[in-house]
């Protein structure tokens, strides 16, 4: 990518003229892709998905239509993952898919010296294959649904592209894989993990689909900047990481926050909420505490507390009211928690800037959120 220049040409250094408000953006889609990337607009990618699922219907012979839905799950598979035909074609349908898990496993084949990544195919693809292999006549085919002609594919995608008006160029495997690539970067996947889906063994072959332009540096700039002094003013305890494990239960889940410190924070949410947030091990989420829900309790009063989330470290800050007192104590990795107790409870723990303090808030308390 190339390197943002410490001075652009044409920027002053003298008072600029009142600037017009800053436009509203979408930070995962502030880039441009590259002239010399062709892709697959989304309507265009519809527009094809129609013409393959219209093409397998319309076949009038058994033999025909099972043809023809092999070929339709390639261009699927295609269109799901971003793979090259190559892959796709050398998959064994036996071992490779796991449609519980809804992955497929791309690599490390004998012929193949790339390590084995496993990518999640979308919903409806996973529904598509199981579909497949409920009929009697996919039996025969186990373990070679996807082994088919490479050049044979490539002229059905280009006769599909006659059906729906699309220049024959821009229907192929490799066109797929670029469209792909972008829907992936315009959702806001970071670069690694596209290069990671895609089997890219160096990043900068996953930024070649990456573009950005000094308007769009500047607008990134300004929203990112925005956000972090939003967070600062509003957000008072807040904790970004890992899903570390989930434990399910009837109706609520246990979920594990652990960051980037080693801080372990466990919060207890509905089935419903972890659903439709689509947490998952591995995702970054953060979790927000409310500052009147931390308890602080002094090491020495070994208080038995049926609270999930303990943290000791020193206060740092005390900012006495009429009424309350904002508290703020400093952990040994530097994450700071603000607790908002009452004066009176200031007075009876007797706390003072640099006592050693524990805070505490229950797991029910802590509030998740999907970045």
């Amino acid at each position: 990518m190339t390197a943002v220049p410490s001075r652009v040409p044409g920027c002053r250094s003298r008072a600029a003229p009142e600037a017009e408000p800053p436009r509203r953006i979408c930070p995962s889609r502030a880039f441009s892709v590259p002239e010399e990337v062709k892709y697959l607009e989304p309507h265009q990618v519809e527009a094809l998905a129609r013409a393959f699922r219209a093409w397998t219907e319309s076949a009038d012979r058994p033999g025909v239509r099972l043809s023809r839905r092999r070929v339709r799950l390639i261009f699927l598979v295609l269109r799901s993952t971003g793979a090259k035909l190559g892959e796709v074609l050398a998959l064994d349908d036996t071992t490779d898919l796991d449609l519980d898990r809804g992955n497929i496993c791309f690599g490390g084949g004998l012929d193949d010296d790339s390590a084995p990544r496993m990518v999640q195919l979308a919903d409806d693809v996973v529904d598509e294959l199981r579909r497949f292999f409920a009929t009697p006549e996919s039996t025969v085919l186990r373990g070679e649904v996807f082994r088919m002609d490479g050049g044979y594919i490539r002229k059905k995608f280009y006769e599909r592209a006659a059906d729906c008006d699309l220049p024959k160029e821009m229907v192929n495997p490799s066109i797929l894989r670029h469209t792909r690539a972008i829907e992936m970067l315009r959702l806001g996947l970071p670069l690694p993990a596209v290069q990671y889906v895609l089997g890219h063994k160096y990043i900068n072959l996953t930024a070649h689909y990456l573009n950005f332009t000094n308007d769009d540096i500047q607008s990134l700039v300004t929203y990112y900047l925005t956000k972090e002094a939003k967070m600062k003013t509003s957000a008072r305890n807040t904790f970004s990481g890992q899903v570390t494990a989930i434990r399910k239960g009837t109706i609520l889940s246990e979920v594990e926050l652990t960051t980037p410190g080693n801080l372990k924070i466990v919060s207890v949410i509905t089935n419903e909420s972890l659903d439709n947030l689509g947490i998952r091990q591995g995702l970054t989420i953060v979790a927000t505490v409310k500052a009147p829900w931390v308890v602080l309790v002094k090491e020495e009063m070994k208080l038995l507390t049926s609270a999930r989330n303990k943290f000791c470290g020193k206060i740092t800050t005390i900012n006495e009211g009429a009424i309350a007192a904002e508290v703020v104590v400093d952990l040994p990795d530097g994450t700071k928690i603000v607790s908002l107790v009452t004066d009176e409870s200031v007075k009876l723990l007797d706390l003072k800037v640099g006592d050693t303090i524990c805070a505490l808030f229950k797991a029910f308390s802590v509030i998740l959120n999907v970045v």
